[in-house]
């Protein structure tokens, strides 16, 4: 009877935001051309939010006709008219809006200072969005950044980009990152990466502040003192010891110019002078986290909650804050064990279930492909858990399609004269591969070429990790 009562309760209130019978309050929402006139009740806004207890004072109200007025140029007629449903009734909708009006609306709720959906918003983008991070990190972050109440949202991008850096650093909009997010983020311990990678992404970002090229010859003496003056407060946090000697050669010492004397003169000894210790000041390496990467030499970023989510038919980055369950492990690499079907199945019959990835010649397209049975037997094995994949760049994450098995009964194809076949999938024992959707088709159309040769191809064994 309670609940019943209360949802009817919340129903009456969502009908009369409705009908504003008896409104009190108008407020004029977006921006000409496209403002947006809203009518509200007073009594109802004071009592669920502080904010519009203020803007009701005598010393915020402007008055017109007996009604209130308020003014909302920075919030959208339709972002402001969910978050005033949400005063009415307590009920929200988030599935149909688009990220960034997702983005949008958390920014709104929290000048507003309603904060139950503060933390609501944040937790659905990151359980049900987070590929939003992988669109634009730097924008992300300098909006997370501007909000002290956007906690829950800013411990995510802060674990997911160091958990997998290059989707910063590999972004087009790494160089606009501002100078102290880029501190906070070199002062972390566990980026992910080698820290040759961070070495080269500083100074990307530092030729690009400058409007410099990367050009040792050409500069002046000003262009060094300008390099220099912008690099200090960064200099400290690369752990240049942590960089070997063939990097530290060709990728760092030839920038002697810009960084101090006694750390060139250290570093140089202690890559020349047997069994030298450190002499300069050195920071504790950065933790390892070669547990998360996969050994692969066509996958940059750490794609393992991407798979282990898709194998459990969750949300693509389901298990980023969450223990992954499942290890990765490389049982196939054409150019190493010879690009032929005998090789494949050598390396990967009976080897349970396995996650493979091949690369488009002349193209950055990749595909791949999740077969939870084996490799071994002859015929079709049946499966409702496979799926395919592809995506155009590996750097661009969220430019990505799957397409989970529609008949089970032609999943995989096992055959010792071919390489991993799936569906209408067909994997020649050479590198020339194809992929007819319409034949049969056991899988969605995702992008596949039709026809494509293959200049790479790896396969993982996916091991259930033990509980």
């Amino acid at each position: 009877m309670t609940s019943k009562f209360w949802t009817e309760l919340s129903n009456d209130y969502d009908k009369l935001f409705d009908l504003k019978l008896g409104y009190d309050v108008i407020i004029y929402a977006g921006e000409e051309p496209n403002v947006k006139e809203i009518h509200a009740h007073s009594s109802i806004l004071c009592i669920r939010s502080q904010y519009f207890r203020s803007a009701f004072s005598n010393e915020w109200a402007e008055r017109k006709d007996g009604k209130f007025i308020l003014r909302k140029p920075n919030v959208s007629g339709n972002l402001l008219n969910i978050i005033l449903r949400f005063l009415y009734c307590g009920n929200i909708e988030l599935k149909n809006l688009l990220c960034s009006d997702i983005l949008k609306l958390l920014i709104a709720v929290d000048e507003l200072n309603i904060q139950p959906l503060i933390s609501y918003i944040q937790e659905f983008l990151i359980e049900h969005q987070a590929e939003f991070l992988y669109k634009n990190p730097t924008k992300i972050l300098e909006i997370v950044y501007q909000h002290e109440t956007f906690t829950d949202l800013w411990d995510f991008c802060l674990e997911t980009i160091c958990e997998e850096p290059l989707i910063l650093f590999n972004s087009d909009k790494f160089i606009d990152l501002k100078a102290p997010l880029l501190e906070l983020l070199l002062k972390r311990d566990d980026l992910n990466t080698d820290e040759i990678d961070i070495w080269d992404s500083l100074l990307k970002w530092c030729f690009a502040q400058l409007n410099m090229k990367d050009d040792l010859k050409k500069w002046s003496k000003d262009d060094i003192t300008k390099i220099e003056d912008l690099l200090s407060r960064f200099i400290p946090l690369i752990k240049f010891y942590d960089i070997g000697p063939e990097d530290f050669f060709y990728k760092v010492y030839c920038y002697k110019d810009i960084l101090p004397n006694d750390l060139i003169h250290d570093l140089l000894e202690y890559h020349v002078v047997p069994n030298m210790k450190f002499k300069s000041k050195v920071a504790p390496s950065r933790k390892s986290n070669s547990k998360l990467k996969l050994d692969s030499t066509l996958i940059e970023t750490n794609f393992n909650s991407l798979f282990a989510s898709w194998i459990d038919k969750k949300e693509s980055t389901y298990y980023n804050k969450k223990k992954i369950p499942y290890e990765f492990n490389l049982l196939y690499r054409s150019s190493r064990d010879e690009f032929n079907a005998a090789s494949f199945h050598r390396n990967c019959n009976k080897k349970g279930a396995t996650i493979w990835i091949a690369k488009i010649q002349d193209s950055t397209q990749l595909i791949g492909g999740y077969n939870p049975l084996d490799w071994s037997g002859t015929g079709w094995k049946n499966t409702s858990d496979s799926f395919l994949f592809t995506f155009k760049d590996a750097k661009n994450l969220f430019n990505l399609k799957i397409g989970y098995v529609s008949d089970g009964s032609r999943a995989v194809y096992c055959n010792s004269n071919y390489g991993p076949s799936m569906g209408d999938l067909v994997c020649s024992d050479s590198n020339n591969w194809e992929y007819d959707y319409l034949f049969n088709g056991d899988y969605p159309n995702i992008g596949i070429p039709a026809s494509f040769t293959v200049e790479e191809y790896e396969v993982f064994q996916v091991v259930k990790k033990q509980t």
